[in-house]
């Protein structure tokens, strides 16, 4: 019951179909753009089978190696391919135990319809089965997602996969530093130790007599639920502006409150200056990355 659903992945290319097919095709093409793979090597070939070697790094100098077998290109009456494949790995390190699928490219009216639908078997038995149905499969689906669009950036605006990944390491920087700050000024010094200054700035503005904590603990509950929205999968282009304009007004907020706060040491010029940049670099960075969403991962049609 705890099975997933096999891996369904699709997007459309506005490019030739047999560049797209040598983009996918061919091995070192191929692990260029793909999250799945460090690399990717063809064997001699065994009549219409195509077998290949295939290595996945996971960090600490542990990699996963693994065997496939491809068969090749079926042309279709109406103009599409399909390119099968079958993979597998006896490295008891690995969840994937054997898997297949394929992937079909279908030409129609402003490019490539490209999409790929895969599954396989888990090791370690049911606590296997449970890893891959909440961890593992939702996330080798994102990063075919994610790959799928970057290969297509390749194509279609000639923007390199390396130059994709070193952005999208970048953006999640960008999105933990100031992730980390939020949650650490909502939850320290607004809501854990309020007495430590933050009260103190509420009680000189004269606006909220008699409920100043209160305030503050709201304040600090706002800024941790933006803090957290820097952590969801979700579309940041408003979260990296509105986090930017929101840390300008409370800068001036207190600029007006106690200006001599701002020539204390690490004072909030400093801080508020480098998250307003954080969340413009972050905004700047979101152009052209690719992201998984813009896949479909049901079928289009």
């Amino acid at each position: 019951m705890l099975k997933g659903n096999p891996i369904y992945v699709e997007t459309k290319i506005n490019g030739p179909l047999e560049t797209i097919w040598k983009y996918t095709q061919e091995p070192k093409l191929h692990e260029r753009w793909d999250l799945r793979f460090s690399s990717i090597t063809y064997l001699p070939k065994e009549g219409s089978i195509q077998p290949f070697l295939y290595k996945t790094n996971i960090g600490f100098g542990i990699s996963i190696v693994g065997e496939g077998r491809s068969r090749g290109k079926k042309e279709l009456s109406d103009g599409s391919r399909v390119s099968s494949l079958e993979f597998g790995t006896e490295q008891k390190l690995s969840l994937i135990k054997k898997g297949s699928g394929f992937w079909k490219y279908e030409p129609e009216e402003g490019g490539i319809r490209f999409y790929t639908k895969y599954d396989y078997s888990t090791r370690f038995g049911a606590l296997g089965t449970i890893i891959d149905r909440l961890i593992f499969r939702p996330m080798i689906g994102w990063a075919t997602a994610w790959s799928f669009d970057a290969m297509k950036l390749w194509i279609e605006k000639q923007i390199p996969p390396e130059q994709s990944f070193r952005r999208l390491l970048t953006h999640i920087f960008i999105c933990f530093a100031l992730a980390f700050i939020w949650i650490y000024q909502g939850l320290v010094p607004k809501i854990l130790f309020p007495e430590t200054g933050e009260l103190a700035l509420i009680e000189q503005t004269g606006f909220f007599p008699g409920f100043e904590r209160e305030v503050v603990f709201s304040i600090g509950i706002l800024e941790i639920i933006v803090g957290l929205l820097f952590l969801f999968p979700i579309r940041k282009v408003g979260l990296f502006l509105v986090s930017s304009m929101a840390v300008a007004l409370l800068g001036l907020g207190a600029l007006f409150t106690n200006p001599y706060l701002f020539l204390e040491p690490f004072n909030p010029a400093t801080l508020n200056i480098g998250m307003i940049l954080l969340g413009i670099v972050g905004w700047l960075n979101l152009r052209d990355l690719p992201q998984a969403r813009n896949c479909w991962r049901r079928p289009s049609k």
